[in-house]
């Protein structure tokens, strides 16, 4: 590739002196010398290197930095990390940029260099790894999450299989880290790139869709505009009312949740309504708006949310109302004021603009000392964590109180125990008893909004394992698991010493092959199950006995050979696959190869598909549609492999069909009669509830391939009273 060096440094200038323009905060002299000496490292730092597309490297970093700068609004020090995220760690940044920054480049440094380990995953643990630079300094993970941006935003020269890997990991951590720090444009815009990687096809035909309604969209907001502009211009309010489209991804995982197409989707935009005032007058403004648009249009109660009063544990503030619009469509009013529009677009950056006096950042600072205390406590399945995290970053939220009358937020579904333990780890420990609403309730009670909650503790409790049931939130989860897991380790020590003299007196020393030879016997994961069962008197002397027997006189070796055997007889070859027959095949090769299928999502012949190579279970087939998915592309990409149809006739396989509507009479005998008029469909379960002229039913059924079933869901949907078909 020929390169005009003095065109490509007049656009390495111009990118530059951008930088400066649109920075979201004023930069005075020393800033910007500042940003200036960052800049002219990295560009010394990158002189000889070059990205996979051809360009200057340099215009990676400066392209974070134009995203740390505009689009999350930070300072003079995070623009500075940016531009040097990517120089190497004997480039003395301390001594040029100060202590701050240098702090900043090393907690990115650290990040970049965790490594991937080609048989056992390390993406979880890296993850969790990532999140200890958390309360280090917040800026970090910022910066991270803009390098991660930039990074989806130019994929197109990378190989298909990096795409997908990259863009998973996306949906499975940063973009759910985005959206927790507040930075809702930058999640949305990670969320939408990581679909069109991930499934490209119905990336680009949603996107279609809405690239084609926004005319429409336009005009209703116009309408919508002339009914309330009136009255808001009497109250000498300075306002704008904006539209604000649905993403692309969110639409997307709405067509899947409802199993409905994009044109069935009828809320792909929202209103916004954006006015100034003076601080003290904001809620004041906010409902007097709210009682406007009221008097014009019929509200739905059950889907006001007033993150005024109460704002999210990240900072969002709004009101959000429902109405029935123009044209009798159902649409979300979002009614916030210029400093909440400001928060909601820039997160972090522009809580610190509006901090007053000792205030802290809204949540953000108690939020990051439980987080802190989460990933010390936790010393489980990495994988979990990462999971038990995500759940408590995404979910809705609920605001309890304390005896004392102090406001706690907490993830909806969030019971009396989880509360217990977001108070302190110790209390949560030696809970005994709770008190909801000055009455006792089971430690596994859901609290609602306004409850208020005192928590009886005892010196002599101890944490139950059966907790786990009936806990949400990370926080709790991970000290229940953590306490279980030291609580195990005790009894698996004596265990192990117990275990060795019992083997003594059977005349067996313990040896690796003789635990090993155990395990299968009893069938347990881990020596340490296998010490925890023999601590707790699981594993009495009468089945060692039956150990023993079979140990000494070789049966344990017959069983093992059965075992292969077994397995041997379930391996598919290539001789006995019939072209003819539909059949699925793996990777490049095509190759048939022995599989089952993935009880959580169920595939049939026409899905579209691929391989998971577990550990004991040989290859997994999961529908790409599958809810474990994105899991298991970030975590295992290099257990995947491509899997395809090629042919069906002679298998069957089952699926689950649900159907809802009215009850009308006669239907059920519709529907049996329907499936059984079809040859290819048989019936193996069906059943119908109805209540108050609303009936469920649920048809388990077998069938050669995804053709046979849709054509039985759209006969189906014909039958009178039947109002939705979803596969389960």
């Amino acid at each position: 590739m020929i390169v005009d060096q003095e065109i490509e440094n007049k656009e390495i200038a111009k990118q530059y002196k951008e930088l400066l323009r649109i920075s979201y905060q004023s930069l005075n002299d020393s800033d910007k010398k500042m940003i200036r000496l960052a800049f002219d490292t990295a560009v010394e730092a990158h002189s000889n290197q070059r990205r996979k597309s051809g360009e200057a490297y340099v215009f990676h970093p400066i392209s974070v930095a134009k995203i740390v700068a505009n689009q999350i609004g930070l300072d003079a020090t995070s623009i500075s990390a940016a531009l040097l995220h990517d120089v190497i760690e004997d480039t003395p940044i301390k001594r040029l940029m100060g202590n701050t920054v240098a702090k900043i480049v090393s907690g990115l440094t650290k990040i970049s260099s965790l490594k991937k380990d080609k048989d056992i995953s390390l993406q979880a643990e890296n993850f969790r790894k990532m999140l200890l630079t958390l309360n280090d300094d917040i800026r970090v993970i910022i910066i991270k999450i803009a390098d991660r941006l930039h990074n989806m935003q130019t994929m197109d020269s990378m190989p298909e299989y990096k795409q997908v890997k990259i863009a998973s990991e996306t949906l499975y951590i940063y973009a759910p880290l985005a959206h927790r720090i507040g930075l809702y444009n930058i999640k949305i815009e990670l969320e939408d790139l990581s679909l069109k990687y991930t499934e490209p096809k119905r990336y680009y035909s949603i996107k279609e869709k809405v690239d084609q309604s926004l005319e429409a969209q336009n005009n209703y907001i116009t309408s919508f505009s002339k009914f309330i502009s009136h009255e808001l211009k009497k109250e000498r309010l300075k306002y704008q009312i904006k539209g604000r489209s649905k993403s692309i991804y969110s639409i997307h995982k709405k067509m899947l949740a409802q199993n409905v197409s994009i044109e069935q989707i009828y809320d792909k935009f929202a209103i916004r309504i954006v006015y100034d005032c003076q601080r003290a007058k904001e809620k004041f403004i906010a409902w007097k708006i709210y009682s406007i648009i009221t008097d014009h249009f019929t509200p739905n109660p059950t889907r006001l949310r007033d993150w005024i009063s109460a704002p999210k544990s990240n900072g969002y503030e709004a009101l959000h109302i429902t109405v029935m619009g123009p044209m009798n469509k159902w649409v979300e009013v979002q009614i916030r004021s210029s400093r909440m529009h400001e928060i909601a677009e820039k997160g972090y950056a522009a809580h610190h603009k509006y901090k007053q006096g000792e205030q802290k950042d809204i949540g953000i600072e108690s939020w990051l000392n439980r987080l802190q205390e989460v990933l010390e406590n936790n010393t489980g399945n990495a994988v979990d964590f990462v999971e038990d995290f995500k759940l408590n970053l995404y979910a809705k939220e609920i605001f309890v109180f304390t005896p004392n009358g102090d406001l706690k937020s907490l993830p909806q579904g969030a019971t009396a125990l989880d509360f217990a333990f977001s108070i302190h780890s110790e209390i949560g420990k030696k809970t005994r008893g709770v008190r909801v609403n000055e009455r006792l309730v089971p430690l596994s009670k859901e609290l609602k909004s306004g409850d208020q909650i005192e928590v009886i503790t005892s010196e002599s409790k101890k944490i139950s394992k059966n907790w786990l049931d009936f806990v949400i939130t990370s926080r709790a989860r991970s000290i229940i698991k953590s306490s279980l897991n030291d609580e195990k380790k005790e009894r698996a020590e004596e265990g192990k010493e117990i275990l060795r003299r019992k083997l003594k007196q059977l005349k067996i020393t313990i040896t690796e092959k003789t635990i090993q030879s155990m395990l299968r016997f009893f069938k347990f994961n881990s020596s340490q199950d296998l010490y925890y069962r023999v601590g707790i008197g699981a594993l009495d002397n009468k089945k060692l006995k039956k150990f023993a027997s079979a140990y000494n006189n070789s049966l344990l070796n017959f069983f093992k050979k059965r075992i292969r055997s077994k397995s041997t007889q379930k391996i598919i070859t290539n001789n006995e696959i019939n072209e003819n027959f539909d059949k699925l095949v793996f990777g490049k090769e095509k190759k048939a190869m022995a599989h089952s299928f993935a009880i959580c999502c169920n595939p049939i012949p026409g899905d579209n598909v691929f391989g998971f190579i577990t550990i004991n279970e040989g290859i997994k087939v999961h529908n790409k549609d599958c809810p474990n998915t994105i899991v298991l592309q970030s975590n295992y990409a290099y257990r995947i492999i491509p899997a395809k149809w090629v042919d069906s006739s002679s298998e069957e396989y089952s699926a689950v069909l649900k159907l809802s509507g009215i009850d009308t009479r006669g239907l059920v005998n519709e529907v049996t009669r329907m499936i059984s008029n079809n040859s290819n469909v048989n019936i193996n379960k069906i059943n119908f509830d109805s209540n108050d002229q609303f009936f469920t039913g649920l048809i388990h059924v077998s069938v050669q391939n995804i053709d046979i079933l849709n054509k039985l869901v759209k006969n189906l949907s014909r039958v009178n009273g039947i109002d939705k078909i979803v596969r389960e």
